[in-house]
């Protein structure tokens, strides 16, 4: 135990601290406001001819003077200290918080360090836990020493970890993620998506310039560009080829370039009772997992995925309410694995090799009748739309090629609907381009419900949800007796077990 801090009394981040704090906030406003700054720079001439330059440069020196006092109210208000076993968080400048987290509704403490961090040698500790994210805390910087203190103090009584971060990196790592793997990853990112992401920045960038020419009155010359180049592009053929193929390159290397800032340098290693991931290359961040804490594991992969030989796994920790952009985060994902590497996780976490031999039994026939019900009614909704719209009777000439897609698609999300069933764990498979199976041990449901309509009582099916910390896992349209008995089973697992579900 690390005894060099005292953490009974309040304590402040290093001074260090300040100049983070600072960068972030400058960051914020320049990412709000860098347009303007950027035409102020531009047009720096033209405008001092009608504004005295020093009025501008008052200006500059006002923000960065107020930024400046802003942060160190932050820094000296923001104070913490551990009494009786809870974390003890007080902050604000003109509003006052006092935050208290007892230590056993800790989940995680993270180390991370962005750029500004790593030269001035200091982390940022996160602490998170199961309920709400405005209870997380994030100290922006402690040296490593204190940290790790703090980690220790909590830790002694959450069993969060039990060893130091060095020595866990002198260890042998489960998974070591090259770039050469790192490229293979990017290969399966869904490129489309940023391609659109693309299209969103060039579009909301325009807009924006829109927006600021009708302030300046320069509305024309910003709609002549748009339209002389848009009359240029639609003018070639082989200019738009060329603009797709340079859009599609645009795509892959994005992609890569994500994966490899995200992902540099991951590695995953395996101590008795917890994992610790490490990755990152501006940002550096350190997630010591702990695996009593891990709700269900799913383990994704695709055509592609398994043509070179990868999938993803992804740990689910205990969440509160449904998962949002904020929760992604507790979703910890180390991507890129082999087979043997999936194996090793597994079976570090339970015995899977029960329900993986047990028998793969799939949704009734109900399920497939239900989907190509639902799915041709909407097909028949919009093609009937649509042709009120336009009255062009050619559109249903699509149909050819539309309609075995759908039917394919269809049977496809059959095939890939299954589940297995042992005395201690379920396993649920779905998908329809992907295939994501969930490995849950039952003692951690939450509550099971099964759910009946009267068009599925007919059929004699229920579909089953379960709940559990970290979401639900839904089995859809089984045979109702089948229901009843893995209802049973499941709330006889769950009320007889005497292990802790986190």
């Amino acid at each position: 135990m690390n005894n060099l801090f005292d953490f009974s009394t309040f304590s402040r981040q290093s001074t260090k601290g300040i100049l983070v704090i600072y960068i972030a906030h400058l960051y914020k406003f320049l990412k709000l406001t860098w347009i303007l700054v950027f035409l102020i720079v531009k047009d720096f001439t033209k405008i001092t001819n009608k504004i005295d330059a020093i009025y501008i440069y008052a200006g500059i020196a006002f923000f960065l003077i107020f930024f400046l006092i802003r942060t160190y109210l932050i820094f000296k208000n923001f104070q913490f200290k551990i009494e009786n076993e809870h974390f003890i968080l007080k902050q604000g400048i003109l509003k006052k918080t006092n935050t208290a987290i007892p230590f056993h509704r800790i989940q995680n403490i993270n180390f991370k360090q962005n750029i500004v961090q790593q030269i001035i040698g200091v982390f940022e500790v996160s602490i998170e836990t199961a309920g709400s994210s405005t209870t997380e805390i994030s100290i922006k910087a402690l040296s490593l020493q204190k940290a790790t203190a703090l980690k220790e103090i909590i830790s002694k009584n959450t069993k969060l970890i039990e060893e130091e971060v060095v020595e866990k990196q002198e260890t042998k790592p489960l998974v070591r993620i090259g770039v050469k793997e790192l490229f293979k990853v990017s290969l399966t990112e869904n490129h489309l998506q940023n391609l659109l992401l693309f299209f969103a920045i060039v579009f909301g960038l325009l807009q924006q310039l829109q927006q600021l020419s009708d302030s300046l009155g320069q509305t024309e010359a910003i709609d002549g560009f748009i339209e002389e180049n848009t009359n240029a592009i639609s003018a070639s053929i082989f200019l738009v080829i060329i603009i797709l193929l340079l859009l599609t390159i645009v795509a892959l290397v994005s992609s890569f370039v994500r994966v490899f800032l995200v992902h540099f340098n991951l590695t995953a290693y395996l101590k008795e009772d917890a994992f610790e991931i490490n990755q990152g290359l501006f940002t550096k961040k350190s997630i010591i997992l702990k695996k009593q804490k891990i709700q269900n594991i799913t383990i994704s992969t695709n055509p592609l995925k398994r043509l070179i030989g990868i999938s993803f796994i992804t740990f689910k920790q205990a969440v509160s309410g449904k998962i949002n952009n904020k929760k992604k985060d507790k979703l910890i994902r180390i991507v890129g694995c082999k087979k043997e590497q999936i194996e090793i996780i597994k079976a570090s976490l339970f015995n899977p090799t029960d329900v993986e031999n047990s028998d793969k039994k799939h949704p009734e026939n109900y399920f497939k009748r239900r989907l190509f019900i639902f799915t041709f009614l909407f097909l028949i909704l919009a093609y009937t739309i649509t042709y009120v719209v336009y009255s062009h009777f050619e559109i249903f000439y699509s149909t050819i090629v539309v309609v075995p897609i759908v039917v394919f698609l269809i049977l496809k999300k059959v095939k890939k609907r299954f589940y297995k069933i042992s005395d201690e764990m379920i396993l649920v498979g779905k998908g329809l381009l992907e295939t994501h199976i969930t490995y849950l041990e039952i003692f951690k449901v939450q509550n099971i419900e099964m759910q009946q309509t009267i068009f599925q009582k007919r059929s004699n099916v229920a579909d089953l949800i379960l709940q559990t910390a970290s979401g639900k896992i839904k089995i859809p349209c089984i045979d109702f007796q089948e229901a009843i008995k893995i209802y049973n089973h499941t709330l006889y697992k769950v009320e007889t077990s005497q292990t802790s579900w986190m």
